[in-house]
């Protein structure tokens, strides 16, 4: 096929990371009922023998029905357009054998897979054979723990840091540095920064003991399984990590950066995570913090601040907003909810 129209990357992109099938940014329809571009779109979307981590059947059939339509709305002349073969073979499979019920759906992992393109690399690489950085993460997207986590899916704090990381100045803060992530939840910040951002080495922990699991598995799905690049363990905030395993790490691999989106959401859990972030200060006095975070709650985000003032550490805000969700290209996330981004250190 050669050259590929950069909307078809695009769609390629949201349709990975499971991006809401009624707000998938689709190419003109005209442009879909090109037999060229229908193959293009199967092989690329649908076919499971070029890739075994396709979005859940369910998620699948709805963009199917979504595409088919569009290309009988732009089909003037059945005899000289026509749907491809493979597509329509694809959506009669779904619709034969049947999906799982939508409650069976949201009980079921998925694999959502994110483009992560440096700001400095462009959106807009046509080839047909142009591969794109990419994390493959299996999540369980409405699933609570007992212990009231919610790291079993990526939220957009992680994704907000993440976009924020990619461009020339985040991506500083983590090339050739050893790296502490609290609250990992499903590891994609870490892998982020293991896999595509040449971090030297990696701690990626969560308080949660089954989210550690799932983390775990997660490395494995992006073949980050070797213990010598990413270390895995579980830590729950408030404790003195004199004499712990936190230590020993630190004396092994110097923390430079701590990192953390998305634990800033529970006031209870505020004292515990900025006593934390001393004992990690007291280790390394010269750590850079960096915290992210959805501001849902301007009060429970103000009692974070507040803490990190008690404890008498220097807080700013980095200047990063998110883009409006129509021009995302690669990190596709809901940005009506103000989003910050905070440097965290404790002057000398």
């Amino acid at each position: 096929m050669g050259d590929i129209d950069p909307q078809l990357f695009l769609l390629r992109r949201q349709y990975l990371q499971l991006f809401e099938p009624d707000f998938l940014a689709w190419p003109p329809s005209k442009f879909l009922k090109d037999y060229d571009v229908q193959k293009w779109l199967h092989r690329n979307l649908f076919d499971p023998t070029r890739n075994s981590r396709l979005p859940p059947e369910r998620y699948q059939m709805r963009v199917l029905k979504q595409l088919v339509g569009k290309i009988e709305n732009a089909i003037e002349d059945p005899y000289e357009d026509e749907i491809s073969n493979e597509i329509m073979t694809c959506l009669t499979s779904f619709m034969s054998k049947g999906v799982p019920s939508e409650f069976d759906a949201m009980l079921e992992k998925a694999y959502v897979t994110f483009t992560c393109i440096p700001e400095a690399a462009g959106t807009d690489d046509g080839h047909e054979n142009a591969s794109e950085p990419m994390i493959t993460i299996l999540e369980r997207r409405h699933l609570i723990s007992g212990s009231r986590t919610t790291g079993f899916r990526t939220w957009e704090g992680s994704l907000h840091l993440a976009s924020y990381l990619l461009t020339k100045d985040g991506s500083r803060l983590i090339r050739g540095k050893n790296v502490f992530e609290l609250g990992a939840g499903t590891g994609f910040l870490s892998i982020l920064m293991a896999k595509h951002l040449q971090a030297k080495h990696v701690t990626t922990t969560d308080g949660d003991e089954r989210v550690i699991g799932s983390l775990r598995e997660n490395l494995q799905l992006n073949d980050l399984e070797d213990r010598q690049q990413v270390r895995t363990e579980t830590l729950r905030w408030g404790h003195d990590l004199s004499g712990t395993w936190v230590e020993d790490d630190c004396a092994a691999h110097p923390y430079d950066v701590v990192i953390g989106a998305d634990i800033t959401y529970d006031k209870i859990a505020i004292t515990a995570l900025v006593a934390t972030l001393q004992s990690l200060f007291d280790m390394r006095p010269k750590l850079t913090v960096i915290i992210a975070g959805v501001v849902r709650n301007a009060e429970t985000f103000q009692t974070f601040r507040d803490e990190c003032a008690r404890h008498h550490f220097s807080v700013e805000d980095i200047n990063f907003e998110p883009k409006p969700i129509r021009q995302q290209k690669a990190l596709f996330y809901a940005a009506a909810v103000p989003m910050k981004i905070l440097c965290i250190t404790r002057p000398c």
